[in-house]
C-alpha cells in the first residue's frame, strides 16, 4: 500500500459557480412569483444558489439593489416586447403578455417603495419603456385627446386589465378565453387607429 505524500498540501477544486448574477437573479424571480417580494431574503438565495451568504451582497449589496436589477430587467424586457408592436393596440397585447410571461418582473417594477428609484439603470429602463409606449400612442387618433392623455389611457387599460388577470379577478369574466384576445377587443372598443 502506498502511503500518501502529506508534503504535498491538498489540493482544492477551483469554485466556480457560472454566472452567479443570473443565477441569483433567476432564484429571486422565482420566490417573488411564489409568495411575494417580501417573502425575498439575500440568505436564502444564497443558500438557493449554493454560494455563501455574502455572494449575493457583492453583485446587488442589499435586497433593495436586488430588487432594482430585477425592475430595472422587467422594464427592459418590457421596452423590447412594446417596440415590437405593429400598433396600440398590439402593444397592450404585448403588455398583457409581457405581464403573464414575467409575473415576479411586473410585479416589483410598479411598487417603487421597494426599488432605487433613481437607479440608473432603472431610470434608463423606464424612459426607454415609455418611449416605446408613446411611439405605440402616436400612431393613433385620440380623438380630441392630448397625447399625452390617450397614453395614459392605453397604459391604465394594459396594466389594470394585465393586474386584474395576474390577481385572478378576471376568471370570470374571460372564462376560458384566450385573455389576449379579450385584450383585443377591449382596446378595440376605446382606441381606433388611424
Amino acid at each position: 500500500m502506498a502511503s500518501a505524500d502529506i508534503t504535498k498540501p491538498a489540493s482544492r477544486r477551483p469554485y466556480h459557480h457560472g454566472d452567479l448574477r443570473r443565477a441569483i437573479l433567476t432564484a429571486a424571480l422565482d420566490v417573488i412569483a411564489a409568495d411575494g417580494p417580501s417573502a425575498l431574503s439575500l440568505r436564502d438565495l444564497a443558500r438557493r444558489a449554493g454560494v455563501s451568504h455574502a455572494a449575493p451582497a457583492h453583485h446587488f449589496g442589499d435586497r433593495t439593489g436586488l430588487l432594482t436589477a430585477i425592475a430595472a430587467e422587467g422594464f427592459g424586457l418590457l421596452a423590447t416586447a412594446l417596440r415590437e408592436a405593429p400598433d396600440l393596440k398590439e402593444a397592450g397585447v404585448r403588455y398583457v403578455r409581457f405581464a403573464r410571461e414575467h409575473p415576479a418582473h411586473f410585479q416589483v417594477m410598479f411598487s417603487p417603495g421597494l426599488l432605487r428609484t433613481d437607479d440608473l439603470e432603472l431610470t434608463t429602463a423606464r424612459t426607454l419603456t415609455g418611449d416605446a409606449l408613446r411611439e405605440a400612442v402616436s400612431g393613433v387618433d385620440p380623438e380630441g385627446i392630448e397625447p399625452r392623455l390617450a397614453g395614459v389611457a392605453a397604459w391604465s387599460l394594459a396594466h389594470g386589465f394585465a393586474t386584474l388577470l395576474l390577481g385572478h379577478n378576471l376568471d370570470g369574466p374571460v372564462d376560458g378565453r384566450d385573455p389576449e384576445e379579450v385584450f383585443r377587443t377591449l382596446a378595440g372598443m376605446l382606441f381606433r387607429a388611424t
